[in-house]
């Protein structure tokens, strides 16, 4: 298989010199553990007690992971990257509500997006998590099987609601929705709910997507049970592909509560997990749909071999890679140029409200081995070549 990741010309070209230098100091900040940690309490702190800090942030950290605080602050962005032939998934990315308006307010963003993917080729997806559509207590309540009380039996019946409607316009409209997977104690009820409106969308093609978080060790034997029963029942799966994003807050909760920890062993596992269910879906393909979720070299070299092998067409509208924006550009560019559908998971909503996924950002980093001094000699390479 050709080795397309290293040319940085092709990954880098939308960036300017000035652009090129401020990824770079970034990754160089980033890559100091103890930074990122006080970086991060006092972010956090200067966001509760409202120093005046977003300023700093917007031009720094927001702008490079971040299209914008609106829809319309993302759209320079969007075009920009479809001259590259690379999609854009707009995301809104506010996190940890708990009220009933900003989950109908996550609701309106959704099926916005999904007005602007029948509008724009460059957004062929929405997204959603399923904690913006209903609080992270009534998920977890279902996930342990324990009693709702009537009022929130209303917010569950209300949650229900918000993911048939967005559904409903996603398969009206013909635009795949793509639903996120959260923390293992909330997820089973998302997974369930996922499961509904997959045999009610899903039956010609793929429109709603669940997520497999692939640093979980059952998730290959949660997909062979839930295609057997797609079989039965005359669905189609859609999966977006993911590493993972909650590690040290699974495994600390799953010794504080005294249940196996539900992440695989080490990196290798998790890289196996991802592999394996990759290559599953793949020989699988007549009955499912892939979003290849991965800022690994690897597993993007392992998926054009399948479909090198198997004469599918590059751009075969079931087989999909995504990386987020303001990482892993080497991949997303270059597997553009290659002919493959790519899309950047593009951020979006008001500086304070999007912190959370921001801190994420740079504490998976920082943890991820490897990770950040790639983005940084793939950032040298390019300065010098430009001579910078």
């Amino acid at each position: 298989m050709e080795k397309i990741f290293d040319n940085t010309e092709v990954a880098f070209a939308l960036k300017t010199n000035a652009e090129l230098d401020r990824a770079y100091y970034l990754f160089e900040m980033i890559k100091r553990e103890p930074l990122v940690k006080i970086g991060t309490a006092v972010t956090k702190f200067a966001l509760k007690t409202h120093l005046p800090v977003e300023g700093i942030i917007r031009a720094t950290v927001f702008d490079h992971f971040c299209g914008g605080v609106t829809e319309v602050d993302c759209m320079p962005t969007i075009d920009k990257m479809y001259t590259k032939n690379v999609h854009s998934v707009l995301d809104y990315s506010a996190e940890g509500k708990e009220v009933e308006e900003q989950f109908d307010l996550a609701m309106e963003k959704t099926l916005n997006t999904i007005k602007f993917g029948t509008e724009k080729e460059s957004i062929p997806f929405a997204v959603f998590k399923p904690t913006g559509f209903g609080r992270f207590k009534i998920y977890q309540k279902i996930t342990e099987g324990e009693e709702l009380d009537a009022h929130e039996k209303i917010e569950w019946k209300r949650i229900k609601e918000r993911y048939n409607i967005v559904s409903k316009a996603a398969y009206e409209r013909d635009v795949p929705l793509l639903i996120d997977a959260e923390e293992t104690w909330m997820q089973d009820a998302a997974d369930d709910l996922i499961e509904e409106m997959m045999k009610k969308y899903n039956k010609e093609k793929v429109i709603v997507f669940g997520t497999l978080q692939l640093y979980r060790w059952d998730r290959l034997d949660y997909l062979k049970n839930l295609h057997k029963r797609a079989k039965e029942e005359g669905f189609k799966i859609g999966m977006k592909l993911v590493r993972g994003a909650y590690m040290e807050k699974e495994r600390e909760r799953a010794e504080e509560k005294g249940y196996k920890d539900p992440i695989c062993e080490n990196k290798a596992a998790t890289d196996k997990m991802y592999n394996d269910v990759l290559t599953y879906m793949y020989k699988n393909i007549d009955d499912m749909a892939i979003f290849a979720g991965t800022h690994n070299e690897e597993s993007s070299y392992l998926l054009m071999d399948l479909i090198a092998k198997s004469g599918l067409d590059k751009n075969d509208i079931r087989v999909w890679f995504g990386q987020l924006y303001g990482m892993s550009d080497h991949i997303s560019y270059n597997l553009a140029a290659h002919g493959y559908n790519v899309a950047k998971y593009l951020p979006f909503g008001p500086v304070r409200d999007v912190m959370p996924y921001l801190i994420r950002r740079a504490e998976e980093n920082t943890s991820v081995a490897g990770q950040t001094t790639r983005e940084l000699n793939l950032l040298k390479t390019e300065r010098e070549r430009r001579k910078i």
